[in-house]
């Protein structure tokens, strides 16, 4: 890893093809800059991601990258940490993706607690496909698909994390480029799986969950008593209907990730004729 290195390292020479003004922007540059801060270098950073607008940020951070299928960020991802576990990997998608077709990928990365980041961009609707409801759009919100709105509750993604038993869930906002890239940080600093879902505008679909209503509604739990460590507290603030929060909500420094606890240490890609046969039966057990 480099200590000089730059956020802009971490630039591709394409252009992202997102809308001016996506929220996407914004969150890909606190990863960039989180990358950085952490003494990460595009040698040894692996990006991962899904379908949908998210999907093509491997293409725009130059690093390592693969980009998956529909909702199957998260296994690929876990498979590249297990044999590789000196890359740094994330994984990035959208609600769409994460938390709908790949939500029993997202329960069980969660419960394995794999040493990696995962980046959600929830800006609660459907946007590559034209602006259809999303897992998290809300139970009134009109699209042209549901014109009385989804008529069911939203996916609370916070809270399918801690009851998985996550160690690390927080939530940002891609518009507070400082603390969001804090927040992503801190996730990476993380010993095991660092889950962030980013509120990230749609500018063109999402007339609702603006750049204004996130700034006038955002709650940020570091600048309040919450302690992340506190299961109990975690559990009030994620279940809190009523507040829209940023910040890290949970942390649990004492459980151990997926790979120290069963001795996955070796970059098994340099192994000749495979890993040693403990390590090779526990990757199959996994898959």
């Amino acid at each position: 890893m480099s200590s000089d290195v730059r956020f802009t390292d971490f630039k591709s020479d394409k252009q992202p093809t997102w809308c001016p003004g996506c929220g996407d922007f914004g969150t890909m540059n606190g990863m960039m800059k989180a990358l950085a801060n952490t003494g990460n270098d595009p040698d040894n950073t692996f990006v991962v991601a899904g379908i949908g607008c998210s999907g093509k940020i491997g293409t725009y951070m130059h690093s390592y990258a693969l980009h998956g299928v529909h909702g199957r960020a998260l296994p690929l991802a876990a498979g590249v940490k297990m044999a590789n576990p000196d890359l740094e990997v994330m994984a990035a998608g959208g609600d769409g993706d994460g938390y709908s077709i790949g939500v029993g990928h997202f329960i069980h990365a969660v419960r394995r607690n794999v040493d990696m980041t995962y980046v959600v961009m929830d800006n609660r609707i459907y946007g590559l496909t034209k602006g259809q409801a999303s897992p998290t759009s809300r139970e009134d919100f009109e699209t042209s698909t549901t014109p009385e709105g989804p008529k069911q509750p939203p996916v609370n993604p916070l809270a399918l994390a801690l009851s998985a038993g996550a160690t690390f869930i927080a939530q940002s906002f891609s518009s507070d480029a400082m603390r969001h890239t804090e927040i992503v940080q801190e996730a990476i600093e993380h010993d095991g799986f660092g889950f962030v879902n980013v509120f990230s505008p749609c500018v063109t679909f999402n007339d609702v969950d603006t750049y204004d209503y996130f700034r006038d509604e955002l709650v940020d739990v570091g600048e309040t008593d919450h302690d992340p460590t506190d299961l109990e507290a975690a559990q009030d603030v994620i279940l809190d209907a009523e507040n829209e929060y940023q910040g890290v909500l949970y942390q649990n420094e004492q459980a151990n990730a997926y790979g120290a606890e069963h001795g996955l240490t070796e970059n098994m890609a340099e192994i000749p004729d495979g890993a040693p046969e403990d390590a090779t039966d526990l990757v199959r057990e996994f898959y």
